[in-house]
């Protein structure tokens, strides 16, 4: 069975998403040969009545029942948990302390229902801790076996390359994973996100993983929420400029082309560049998925990817 090239984003399971449809997708997910799933310890802790354990639980729940654990790479977060209850924002964020650490892992590995996190992430920047405390305490999680690689999620590239010299430096399991946000759309930079916590991939983060090819992209928001094929779900402001207007005429001619969907076009485009990305795709039902899946065996010969690269 091939791959799937993409991860399985999560953050509706077990809230917007019942425990039934989750199930059926996840049962999908995994016969179609997909193996990544990701989610976090704050999911989805903004919508109302929810505490952020739900899509973990609900994860969980699914592993235990299908006896999946051992062919699921498994991938959580720490730090953007609210301390608070009913706060919606990161103003209350968790952080990234040692103590904050191990505490946050095991109540991840507890609701997962497993002893070992393949994947662990720093889901926010912290800097009001040094960067040795919150890397010796990653490093601590995978020596005893808790954590087996570790990731950072929203770091820009300068960031990620001293955390990986102090991990070095001390022999701590350095950083392998960076994920931000990513699609082929592009926003305008001086533009806010509606969503102020997600960080950008740009031309230098790209820069430095093309130099540091052990160091793998996850990108989110991957889809823009529908924005490339649904009416109903328009683009952010941000988006509202003439590049847009552009690489949708040409993402929409490469897709008519292919035969395929705008959606499995940027799917495709993505898992095939340089640096190559792991995309997240979050669903919410299974045509949704179907449609993902049908991306995997989607290539972008040469002269299609340089059409979609050269629009501006």
């Amino acid at each position: 069975m091939t791959r799937l090239p993409f991860a399985l984003g999560t953050i509706p399971f077990g809230t917007a998403v019942d425990e039934q449809t989750t199930f059926a997708i996840l049962d999908r997910f995994a016969e179609a040969g997909g193996t990544m799933l990701d989610t976090s310890n704050n999911y989805p802790f903004w919508r109302d009545g929810a505490t952020g354990d739900e899509s973990e639980l609900a994860i969980g729940r699914w592993l235990a029942s299908r006896g999946a654990r051992d062919r699921i790479v498994l991938g959580t977060k720490c730090g953007a948990r609210p301390t608070v209850p009913g706060d919606r924002t990161l103003g209350s964020a968790e952080g990234l302390s040692a103590k904050t650490i191990a505490a946050a892992a095991e109540g991840s590995l507890r609701r997962l229902g497993t002893d070992r996190i393949d994947v662990y992430w720093s889901h926010i920047e912290d800097r009001s801790v040094p960067l040795e405390e919150t890397l010796g305490a990653f490093g601590e999680l995978a020596a005893a076996g808790k954590v087996r690689e570790i990731g950072a999620s929203n770091l820009p590239a300068w960031r990620l390359e001293r955390a990986r010299a102090v991990s070095r430096a001390n022999g701590w399991a350095p950083y392998t994973h960076l994920q931000l946000r990513h699609s082929y759309l592009r926003p305008r930079p001086d533009v806010p996100l509606e969503s102020s916590g997600h960080t950008l991939v740009n031309d230098d983060t790209l820069d430095y993983l093309r130099q540091e090819p052990e160091v793998s992209l996850w990108a989110y928001s991957t889809l823009l929420s529908g924005g490339y094929t649904r009416a109903d779900r328009p683009l952010e402001e941000a988006y509202d400029h003439p590049g847009t207007t552009r690489r949708l005429a040409v993402l929409r001619e490469v897709a008519a082309e292919l035969g395929a969907t705008p959606n499995q076009v940027v799917l495709a485009w993505l898992t095939g560049g340089s640096p190559a990305v792991v995309p997240i795709v979050g669903v919410s039902g299974l045509a949704q998925l179907e449609e993902a899946i049908g991306a995997a065996g989607l290539k972008l010969d040469d002269e299609l990817r340089a059409r979609l690269d050269a629009a501006h």
